[in-house]
């Protein structure tokens, strides 16, 4: 099994910035990818970024240029900075691990970012 342990959300004002991290541990031999989605109240959970084992990276059109991720060194932590951030980036933001493995898909327990206007 995978575990996911995500922090780094809060209350920032908009246009303020907030980075989370994720760190995972256990049996990730296999690792495809890893990333962030979120969900909003009433809205459908959302891709926001991810990042393959080899460095590619993909982003939603509603954030790219404003949140990076990124996974330094290949280490077992993802991080997803975020910068010039909107009211509309208020959601509960979920790390996810996907590896070759099954059970394929994992998810972290969910930070809650707010942005106030």
């Amino acid at each position: 099994q995978v575990q996911l342990v995500e922090s780094g959300g809060g209350l920032v004002q908009a246009g303020g910035s907030l980075r989370l991290s994720c760190a995972a541990s256990g049996s990730i031999f296999g690792l495809l990818y890893m990333g962030w989605y979120r969900q909003a109240p009433g809205k459908q959970r959302e891709l926001v970024a991810t990042i393959t084992n080899g460095g590619t990276t993909n982003y939603a059109d509603s954030v790219k240029g404003r949140f990076t991720i990124s996974r330094p060194n290949t280490q077992n932590t993802v991080y997803l900075q975020m910068s010039s951030l909107k009211p509309d980036d208020t959601a509960v933001y979920y790390c996810t691990l996907n590896r070759v493995l099954r059970p394929q898909t994992f998810w972290g327990q969910g930070t809650q970012v707010t942005v106030s206007s």
